[in-house]
């Protein structure tokens, strides 16, 4: 029999860090029940920067737990009911191309009127924003893993007649398992990107504030302290090193066993956290006590309401369901039914105000469309020339791998708004001038998108592929041809889908830029929605919001659906 195992400093480490957030939590929980503040002057002081990292912690961790489950739910939906994927598909097109401000004043001022008398209502709302800018690249990741399952397994799981539910957990979310914690990396990212957007909130007249690191770095910068936003700055990469060592690298190392390979790799992705974890008595205890009685609860559970693939559910009451129509049957047609009265209604109030906006103003912001469509596509090539290569070789070696994820990941979530003041006054005397510096800043928000998927691509190519290449002495740009291009094809297909949305996103904050009280700004379709959002224009925000959705859904019915298509019908592993 094995001998339990006893505590030990770990347990100490572990019983601490649950102490320290639970203290975050009420901390938090104080101040979102106190009566409503709506700007709060923010101290540009270092001591403070510990609790303002704390209370943006807070919000991210909120926001990701949101993202993750719509990701789970959405995306499993959209990959296997093909009448559902029709709409969902388009409407995540729709849903990634609308920037945070389009999002903003509804969302906020909903939420402020929903919980008047307390700050409830503004934290939702940063944290909602927060997660319009986490979400879509990771429903993306999990439905393209979804839809590219390899075969034999599938037929595996039709064979053993797998409940829905077990075939999601054995089946489904670990082969989804490495894109996923290297999108999550990528949506920790975007969000730590758009914290400043998230957290300070002007819509026409009225300002909302927020302590934390985003707010931090906005006053900052507004004040042209550049001090204070060194020391923001620093407190951030800090805060992304530490999330690093103690959640994103054992992760990484934990989702290495869900790789698709028949033999495995000499060098493995490794990390000193996950083993002291795993050597953890306290962890052990309540995983014995609490969640394994609790997964067989829910599992038992889960296995009466699924029936096996097949068999027909029990009928409990047979006489009555003659005379009644399953419920389930009457529950949906309501719930499309008030689906499409919200829609209509959605639809007349766009209506309304979309004829407010003159034939002039269409016209131009049809050719700012077009100026910012300019500006994505050059960021786009930018970033794909740089980061497929760099990808690869972070991929295939967890050496660079270990050395290079904390970095990749400090570069990319630093708010580029944050540092841009600096940029602008490199680069606004040049001959273009802003119009340059925005291709740049898109470049910052966006480049992330591609190398966090082509290095998750990297990392799942099976090491029997990869030994059999060396075997038969297959190199250079043959090996390039035959194994690694069509093996991150899907995941590259997946990044520069979302680092399409995304550029056309970080449009409006590399477009229109405020630095010192003075507003800088070039002609651009992200630059009018940033403008209108400032100024409460209603009309022109929705005419601007519009546009840019129906550019994006465009070009992804034109290109990027083309693309997956050719990655299921030919670069599935399987």
């Amino acid at each position: 029999m094995r001998k339990p195992r006893r505590l030990g400093g770990i347990d100490l480490v572990v019983f601490l860090a649950f102490i320290a957030a639970a203290t975050l939590i009420v901390l938090a929980a104080a101040r979102w029940t106190t009566p409503l503040t709506p700007a709060v002057t923010i101290d540009l002081s270092p001591s403070v920067l510990p609790a303002y990292a704390g209370y943006s912690l807070l919000r991210m961790m909120l926001a990701y737990v949101l993202s993750l489950a719509f990701t789970l739910i959405y995306g499993r939906i959209a990959a296997t009911n093909r009448r559902a994927e029709v709409v969902m598909v388009p409407l995540l097109d729709i849903l990634q191309s609308i920037p945070i401000l389009s999002f903003l004043p509804a969302v906020t001022l909903a939420l402020v009127a929903a919980f008047p008398h307390s700050n409830i209502g503004l934290e939702l709302a940063s944290v909602i924003l927060i997660f319009t800018s986490q979400a879509w690249n990771m429903t993306f990741s999990f439905y393209h893993s979804e839809r590219t399952l390899p075969t034999d397994l599938q037929e595996v799981s039709t064979i053993t007649r797998l409940r829905p539910w077990r075939r999601f957990l054995v089946l489904e979310l670990p082969s989804s398992m490495i894109g996923l914690i290297w999108n999550s990396m990528m949506s920790w990212a975007g969000g730590w990107f758009f914290l400043m957007a998230s957290e300070q909130l002007t819509i026409g007249g009225r300002s909302f504030q927020l302590p934390g690191l985003g707010s931090y770095l906005q006053a900052a910068a507004n004040a042209g302290n550049t001090g204070a936003i060194l020391l923001g700055l620093a407190a951030l990469v800090a805060l992304i090193v530490l999330l690093d060592l103690l959640f994103w690298r054992p992760l990484v190392a934990w989702a290495d066993k869900f790789k698709v390979e028949l033999s495995s790799g000499a060098d493995t992705p490794h990390s000193p956290v996950l083993d002291a974890l795993r050597r953890s008595a306290l962890i052990a205890l309540v995983n014995r006590k609490v969640f394994r009685p609790l997964g067989r609860l829910l599992a038992s559970l889960l296995d009466r309401l699924q029936p096996l693939p097949g068999a027909s559910s029990p009928e409990p009451f047979p006489a009555q369901a003659s005379r009644f129509p399953p419920v389930r049957k009457v529950a949906s047609w309501v719930f499309v039914f008030l689906l499409g009265v919200l829609a209509l209604f959605g639809l007349w109030s766009m209506v309304q105000l979309l004829v407010q906006v003159n034939l002039g103003t269409w016209g131009t912001l049809l050719l700012a469309a077009f100026a910012t469509w300019l500006r994505t596509l050059a960021a786009l090539l930018i970033g794909v020339a740089w980061t497929v290569p760099a990808g690869v070789a972070i991929g295939l070696s967890p050496k660079w791998s270990r050395r290079l994820q904390p970095v990749v990941q400090v570069i990319a979530s630093i708010p580029a708004t944050a540092v841009f003041p600096v940029l602008l006054l490199a680069l606004v005397g040049l001959p273009g001038g802003l119009s340059w510096a925005a291709v740049l800043l898109m470049l910052l928000g966006t480049q992330w998108y591609i190398l966090f998927n082509v290095i998750a691509g990297a990392m799942a190519i099976p090491s029997d592929l990869r030994e059999a290449t060396t075997v038969y002495h297959v190199s250079g740009w043959r090996r390039w041809r035959t194994l690694i291009l069509p093996a991150i094809f899907p995941y590259l297909v997946t990044g520069m889908l979302t680092a399409s949305g995304g550029a056309w996103n970080a449009s409006i904050v590399s477009e229109y830029v405020q630095f010192q009280g003075h507003i800088t700004s070039t002609f651009g379709l992200g630059a009018s929605i940033a403008s209108a959002a400032a100024a409460a224009n209603f009309p022109v925000l929705l005419a601007a919001t519009v546009l840019m959705a129906a550019f994006v859904v465009i070009l992804n019915r034109l290109a990027w659906k083309r693309l997956y298509a050719l990655a299921e019908r030919r670069y599935t592993l399987g």
